[in-house]
This record gives C-alpha cells, sequence and structure tokens, in this order.
C-alpha cells in the first residue's frame, strides 16, 4: 500500500478554461505536500479541446480516460490506484498551497475515516460555502447544507460532516468497498450525500478539516450544461431516488406522505417542474430498488443507524460559541494570510 504518498485526481469534462484557472493551484498544493503527491486529470470524454490542452500546457499531467458517468468515473480510477488515501476534486476547484497535508493526516489519523473535506470559500475569498454539510426532512424531501441557521459559530471548529461534494479526501479501500459514488444520480447531484450515509451505516464518518482550504466556484460544468433549471430538476429528481433507496421507517412514510402531498398540489397549481423530476425518477425506480435491496442486506439495524445519521447532522440554530470568531472577523489573520498565499482577491470579482 502507498501508505507514504498520497495522489490527486481532478474530474473533467468540456472544462479547459477551468482547468486553466484552477490547475496550477493544485500543482502547487501537490508540490509543497510533505509527502509524494501525483496529479492526474480523469477526463470524461470531453468534446472540446481539455485533453490537447493539458497534453499542451502539462505535458508531465497524466490523462485517465474514462467514459462519462460523473462523479462515478473515479470509481474505476482509484480501483487501479494503489494510494491509501486520495483526494478527489471538481474542475473548478482551487487548492490553498498547504491544503494536502491536514486531509490526508485527517483521514489516516482515524481508523473509522472515509474522507475528510476542507473549508471551502468561493473563489472570492469572501463567502463561505462549506464542507460542514448538516442534513434535514423538509415536507418529505432530504436537504443537505452547509450554511444552515447559526454556521458561522461553528466555520473554525473541526469535527464530522456528512457529505462533501468538489473536493474530499478519501480511504481508498473504504470508498471502493461501498461501491464509490453511484451511477444511479448519474450525470449528477446528491451522490455525495449518499456516499457519506453509506458510509456512516458501515460505521465510516466524513471529517470536516477547516485547516485544509479551498476555493470552489460553484456548477462551474453543470451550469453551463443544463442551467438552473435543469441542475434544480436533477436535485429533486435525485433527492427521490436517495430516498427510495435508503429511507426506512417512519422517514420513508413521512417521505411517501409528504410525496402524495407534493405531487397533488403541483398538479392542482400546474407546477409541471416538479412532475417531470417525478417523472424521471420514476424511470430510475427499478435501480433505486435494487440498490435498496443490495445495501439492507449489507447493514442490519438499519433504521437505528440511519435515525443517528439524521440525529448527527441535524440543521441547527445555536447560540454562537463563547469567544467563536465569526468568518467576516479581521481578528483572524492565520486565515487571511492563507487566502493572501493563494494568490486570491479578498475584494473584487468572483471568477
Amino acid at each position: 500500500m502507498g501508505s507514504d504518498r498520497t495522489c490527486i485526481l481532478v474530474l473533467n469534462y468540456n472544462g479547459r478554461d477551468l482547468l486553466a484557472d484552477c490547475l496550477p493551484s493544485v500543482l502547487v498544493a501537490a508540490e509543497r505536500a510533505p509527502m509524494p503527491c501525483p496529479v492526474a486529470v480523469v477526463d470524461n470524454d470531453s468534446t472540446d479541446d481539455s485533453v490537447a490542452f493539458i497534453r499542451s500546457r502539462w505535458p508531465s499531467v497524466p490523462i485517465e480516460h474514462e467514459p462519462n458517468r460523473g462523479l462515478a468515473s473515479f470509481n474505476r480510477v482509484l480501483a487501479r490506484r494503489d494510494e491509501d488515501v486520495i483526494l478527489l476534486l471538481n474542475n473548478d476547484v482551487k487548492l490553498d498551497p498547504h491544503a494536502v497535508a491536514p486531509l490526508v493526516e485527517a483521514v489516516r489519523r482515524r481508523p473509522d475515516a472515509l474522507f475528510a473535506a476542507p473549508r471551502c470559500w468561493t473563489f472570492d475569498g469572501q463567502t463561505y460555502e462549506g464542507m460542514r454539510t448538516r442534513v434535514r426532512m423538509r415536507f418529505g424531501l432530504v436537504q443537505g447544507r452547509c450554511r444552515v441557521p447559526g454556521f458561522e459559530a461553528h466555520v473554525d471548529e473541526p469535527g464530522l460532516t456528512a457529505a462533501a461534494g468538489p473536493i474530499l479526501a478519501v480511504d481508498r479501500e473504504k470508498f471502493l468497498a461501498l461501491g464509490g459514488f453511484d451511477e444511479l444520480y448519474f450525470p449528477g447531484r446528491i451522490e455525495d450525500l449518499d456516499l457519506g450515509f453509506q458510509g456512516w451505516m458501515r460505521g465510516w464518518v466524513g471529517l470536516y478539516v477547516p485547516d485544509s482550504l479551498a476555493y470552489h466556484r460553484g456548477f462551474g460544468s453543470f451550469g453551463p450544461a443544463f442551467g438552473k433549471a435543469g441542475c434544480d430538476h436533477l436535485a429533486i429528481r435525485n433527492t427521490l431516488l436517495f430516498s427510495w433507496k435508503n429511507l426506512r421507517g417512519r422517514l420513508l412514510l413521512s417521505h411517501l406522505l409528504w410525496l402524495v402531498v407534493r405531487l397533488i398540489v403541483a398538479i392542482g397549481s400546474g407546477r409541471l417542474a416538479f412532475l417531470k423530476a417525478f417523472r424521471d425518477a420514476l424511470g430510475k425506480l427499478g435501480g433505486a430498488i435494487a440498490a435498496r435491496r443490495r445495501v439492507q442486506e449489507a447493514h442490519p439495524g438499519w433504521i437505528a443507524r440511519q435515525d443517528a445519521f439524521f440525529g448527527e447532522f441535524r440543521w441547527e440554530s445555536p447560540r454562537p460559541l463563547p469567544g467563536a470568531s465569526r468568518i467576516d472577523d479581521p481578528a483572524r489573520p492565520a486565515t487571511r494570510r492563507r487566502h493572501a498565499g493563494l494568490g486570491v482577491p479578498l475584494h473584487g470579482r468572483q471568477t
């Protein structure tokens, strides 16, 4: 096993401009990691000039060619690697120069760690984006979010997180034992929450590591490909699939009862967006049921662990902790210096 080294895999689909903007910071972070840390791009059959661009500008960066399976394209690549911990990035992510070590060390330090996620900002360094993810059921649908009420009091605190999408460091063997990202959710949305949930059911956890910093553009690939309406459609469709695959007991009953209400309201009001998402989810119902049977057999005591997951990651509205600093507190020089170290402006237009 490659326990003395790690690697970074950057997933790309038609992201030539994103790679030009983001990959330099990834290469710098890899160079400054305290262990060997090669970088490779996993290309999902791009139809733009991404591959030619990488070969021209960074000829030493290898390219792993995969059919477009969204995040699930990582699965086969990780099966071919031998590092114990591997960083998985979207192509719209920049890394702080010192981002790698805290993530890798966090996963290696805890035997029950499935993945570790950094503190993530928008490109301009002004808005906290995550990755301390909380989860709730709202009117029958599962929601995962980082900027929940009271989040400001906790962004500096290491702890557990339910999911991390654009960047995470995974324990390779645990990731593969879960089957990786589920292709059920292709082309994407919610599969990171599914991974975190499946890991929790095995007794594994996701770690939030605020000492590691990353910067995420957000919908850098999905926005141009699907537009806002298309992204919302995928989110609803895949939330339904997540519920049909994973929920049991009272949470499943609540989901089904609210689903009936939602469908009645959608039909009565002519809200076609939800009806279309429901229709498309029904088209994948067979896959959701097959996955449901497969994971249920593997995890006894499902309902108790499921309820513990939603309890651990519940949305909260806490009062600020004594002495806790807010994310816009100027008395946080260490974090400010780390922003400056990346070369991302603290003020100005988001790229």
